[in-house]
């Protein structure tokens, strides 16, 4: 999510373009004043970086963060960790361009 004239956004989509070019995968971006209750949503919390719909951080990117969530660890906050903060792990659900993600096979 993105703002018009925001240089944080600016920093930020190259490090997503950089990482997502990295390991293959699409992304989006949307402007958060497009919508009057989206841009109620996120304030002044632009960019705000979603990984499959859920929030995943904002205002700076963390690259190495972006590339374990993008590669499957991407709701612990420690390296390492594969899954969930709960232990669990994520299958299926939608990639970050919005069509269907196959499930892991891993």
């Amino acid at each position: 999510m993105t703002r018009a004239g925001c240089h944080l956004c600016d920093d930020a989509r190259v490090v997503i373009a950089k990482v997502s070019a990295e390991l293959g995968v699409g992304w989006r971006e949307m402007d958060a004043d497009a919508d009057p209750e989206t841009a109620d949503a996120y304030g002044d919390r632009l960019p705000v970086i979603l990984v499959d719909g859920r929030e995943h951080g904002y205002w700076r990117v963390e690259e190495e963060r972006l590339r374990r969530a993008l590669a499957g660890d991407r709701w612990s906050w420690r390296a390492g960790r594969a899954g969930r903060a709960d232990g669990s792990r994520q299958r299926g659900g939608s990639d970050r361009d919005g069509g269907p993600k196959a499930p892991r096979t891993s």
